[in-house]
């Protein structure tokens, strides 16, 4: 059954997602980042790029040639067609219909309090599908 985590109280959801991505790919993870809609996804897109200077994320988006030889994906259309399921960073409002053809998504929920809300409310609806369910709160020791 897939996996849940959620990461709450974060201030820059693109940069947080960006950073689960380094550490997803240099465990050999593959993953897709999910984005709100185009803008975000084209952001995510950037933001991938310019993380650090020292690292280099691959990554395209869905749809592109190279997708299957990519781990890392990046989309705004949670129905697109994806090469690989292990890991789904969730940047949206909404839970994914795609859910479960992932082990292991993780839910980004920012300090906006329309986020947070949005983000207790997919609690709630993980909850009662009896997901695993796990909760990481950002600044916290």
């Amino acid at each position: 059954m897939t996996r849940i985590d959620f990461h709450t109280n974060i201030p820059d959801k693109l940069t947080y997602a960006c950073r689960l991505a380094r550490k997803a790919y240099a465990a050999n993870g593959k993953l897709v980042l999910l984005a709100e809609d185009a803008a975000q996804a084209a952001a995510l897109n950037e933001a991938l790029w310019t993380l650090s200077e020292t690292d280099f994320l691959p990554h395209v988006l869905a749809g592109d040639a190279l997708a299957a030889r990519t781990p890392i994906i990046v989309t705004d259309n949670e129905e697109a067609e994806l090469p690989h399921a292990d890991m789904l960073v969730n940047l949206t409002r909404r839970v994914p219909s795609t859910v479960d053809r992932f082990q292991r998504v993780f839910e980004i929920i920012s300090t906006d309090e329309e986020d947070a809300a949005a983000g207790r409310k997919r609690y709630v609806a993980y909850k009662q599908q009896s997901y695993p369910l796990t909760h990481f709160v950002a600044g916290q020791t």
